[in-house]
């Protein structure tokens, strides 16, 4: 391959694409196989990251490399220019070693990097306003105040306390005078000794009140600068976040342009979430576009280190992310004929669900892979719907699930009260699952236990992300069955029931480090997903019985 000087299109050689056909159709973003010519460029940009890339950024590859890792998403978009000449375009997600001009790469939609740009210059003024917060929120004088307001108000507390106390023991003094019937002492006297404890009552608490107040008046000072700079902050900072939207101008193939704002205002978002516009894909298309070069196909791969949330591998292509991108991409493929999405297709179609136990309270069943437990907004196939066409005029009620590429066991009542008796088992977590699954990596260890807590990545559904402040609990027991040819079978039982938890459990660094064989979310795709439930456990609803049941993998 060789670069062209003019733009940034390295260029393939004839030998290396001889016998490879266009693609009928640019690729379908969100879900696809790389093809042939997307794998080509992505290996000639993955020798480059390895061999010639001398920009200063730590992928987190070289271990005795110090400092902050970051591992990054890149984008190849094959092309042909205006004489037919087949070549290929790089882009990278974010910046790259800090910047966002390298030679290899297209640049950014617009680059805010730039020393003249208003958005450093508006950042300084955002960096001033937070110095001068930091200043005042570390002022000695107002952490003494705060210290010192603390200080008092217990002080306060507590002698106000004792003071009731010693009126409570005061009022039972008179009560024992008056039931005694002491005549040396008047009611006149106790009165007025009542009364005086009320006034020195009165007097203590509004002399704590005079002190703390002051106080108060004092902290309340630095507070209110420190908020009206930070309201000036808010207004600057969204001022500059709206000014941003208007910059990232994106084009289609028919010349038509709009902002990253406009585009945004027609979603659930209304508002570009952070990083939008800066992803691989957006930058690769603008590139193509400004140049009349015209986009055949694309693909992104991961190069450096798993982040600590997410599970990206190494070297593995994933699809353009669904949050940032999908309402973006949606403007910039106007027009332009795309390949299928592949999710739309009824893969489960010819398959056939196996009924393994039914009475009249509920059955068992074998759901195959590629079927969906319930419909989804696209494909009405389901689980459900064959028991509501078998069974009717009985409603089947769906109690737990299983991903569409999961294959096993599903328990589904016939009668409200068996619903909710065994949902309240699965709540209750006496119900036991067994799953099988074979993970695409040889493991060392022979058992364990995963704890890493999960929520959903709102950017990217229906990715899974571990996040250890607002994830929800999420525990896997699993234990090594065999390993052959690189490949480990395990059993998996999972101690709660988050979304997409063995697959992430299973492909997660802080997991298994082994994601699930054809798992094309967090591994690489495959004929299917080799996860299966196996084995079922519960009691029964009207019986009481303990029910069980197994049925062995199909892989």
């Amino acid at each position: 391959m060789f670069k062209s000087h003019q733009n940034k299109i390295t260029y393939f050689k004839p030998e290396q694409i001889q016998g490879i056909s266009l693609p009928e159709k640019f690729t379908f973003p969100f879900y696809y196989e790389p093809h042939p010519l997307t794998e080509l460029a992505a290996k000639d940009l993955q020798d480059y990251l390895e061999n010639e890339f001398n920009g200063n950024h730590n992928f987190g590859l070289d271990k005795t490399k110090e400092g902050l890792i970051i591992g990054k998403m890149f984008g190849v978009l094959v092309v042909q220019d205006r004489k037919g000449k087949l070549g290929f375009l790089s882009a990278f997600s974010g910046k790259l070693a800090g910047s966002n001009e390298h030679e290899k790469f297209v640049p950014p939609v617009f680059d805010m990097l730039k020393e003249s740009s208003f958005f450093l210059q508006q950042e300084e003024i955002l960096n001033e306003m937070n110095r001068k917060i930091e200043i005042l929120e570390k002022n000695p004088e107002f952490l003494r105040l705060k210290l010192d307001l603390e200080k008092y108000a217990q002080e306060s507390t507590e002698e106000i306390s004792a003071f009731k106390n010693g009126m409570k023991e005061n009022k039972a003094n008179r009560k024992k005078i008056r039931e005694a019937m002491d005549s040396s002492v008047s009611e006149a006297e106790l009165i007025k000794e009542s009364n005086l404890d009320q006034f020195k009552f009165r007097m203590l608490k509004e002399s704590w009140k005079q002190v703390l107040d002051e106080f108060q008046l004092k902290i309340t000072s630095f507070e209110s600068q420190i908020e009206k700079l930070k309201k000036e902050r808010r207004a600057k900072s969204s001022a500059l976040q709206n000014q941003l939207f208007e910059q990232y101008s994106f084009l289609n193939q028919s010349g038509k342009t709009k902002s990253l704002g406009a585009i945004f205002a027609e979603t659930v978002f209304e508002k570009p979430p952070a990083g939008a516009g800066e992803c691989a894909t957006p930058k690769l298309l603008q590139y193509a576009f400004l140049h009349d070069l015209k986009p055949l196909a694309f693909a992104e791969f991961w190069w450096g280190a798993s982040p600590k949330s997410e599970v990206r591998k190494h070297g593995n292509f994933y699809p353009a992310c669904s949050g940032k991108c999908r309402p973006i991409l949606r403007h910039m493929l106007e027009g332009m004929e795309i390949d299928e999405n592949p999710l739309l297709k009824n893969l489960a179609a010819e398959k056939q669900i196996e009924i393994l136990f039914e009475d009249e309270f509920l059955l068992i069943v074998n759901k195959p892979a590629e079927l969906l437990s319930v419909p989804g907004i696209e494909i009405q196939d389901s689980v459900y719907t064959r028991l509501q066409e078998m069974l009717h005029p009985i409603e089947p009620l769906i109690i737990h699930r299983l991903d569409m590429s999961t294959s096993g066991l599903l328990v589904v009542a016939k009668t409200k009260k068996a619903h909710k008796i065994i949902q309240n088992q699965f709540l209750k977590r006496t119900v036991k699952k067994r799953y099988t699954a074979l993970l695409d990596g040889i493991l060392m260890e022979k058992e364990g236990e995963i704890h890493l807590p999960l929520r959903a990545d709102i950017t990217d559904r229906p990715r899974q992300m571990v996040c250890f402040e607002n994830g929800k609990k999420a525990v896997t027991k699993w234990k090594k069955i065999e390993t052959k040819d690189g490949k480990t079978k395990v059993h998996f039982w999972p101690l709660t029931g988050r979304t997409h938890q063995l697959r992430m459990h299973a492909a997660h660094k802080l997991g298994l480090n082994s994601p699930i064989l054809g798992d094309d979310l967090y591994g690489n795709s495959a004929e299917r997903l080799f996860l299966h439930a196996a084995e079922l456990e519960f009691t029964h609803p009207e019986t009481k019985e303990i029910l069980k049941f197994e049925v062995k993998e199909g892989f």
